[in-house]
């Protein structure tokens, strides 16, 4: 499952990419979760749980190319969404690296407004943070 999840993060977030040591570091704290059509990998998401006095949750969801525009992050993306709340959650955001356009499109489709763009230290890509409208 780990291999499999880290492939997805890899192939979407190249600039992020992560070793199996990496990837076993985040089970411990994330909830992650692979998407399949069949026996197929199409995708996979990352819950990170709520922190700080406004309980604030990250849900990521990732499809790979060849798979997107079928519904599976929707579905990555409700599943997550709703494990956050059932965490306690009342703050939803999300990251999304500046050149994924169909993650940034994604995002904005449901709700989730830009609040922050940087670039990590000894970076060059450019990240955007973005949080759920309220009334999304």
């Amino acid at each position: 499952m780990a291999e499999q999840w880290r492939h997805v993060h890899n192939v979407i977030v190249p600039p992020a990419a992560m070793g199996p040591e990496d990837v076993r570091e985040r089970v411990g704290r994330y909830r992650l979760e692979n998407a399949y059509l069949g026996e197929m990998l199409v995708g996979c998401s990352t819950v990170r749980p709520p922190v700080g006095d406004d309980a604030v949750a990250t849900v990521i969801a990732r499809v790979l190319p060849e798979f997107r525009g079928r519904g599976f992050g929707a579905a990555l993306y409700e599943k997550g969404l709703d494990h956050a709340r059932v965490l306690g959650a009342r703050v939803i955001e999300t990251c999304v690296l500046a050149v994924n356009e169909d993650g940034t499109r994604f995002a904005r489709a449901r709700g989730f407004v830009e609040v922050d763009r940087y670039v990590l230290d000894g970076g060059s890509d450019e990240w955007i943070d973005l949080r759920l409208a309220p009334d999304g």
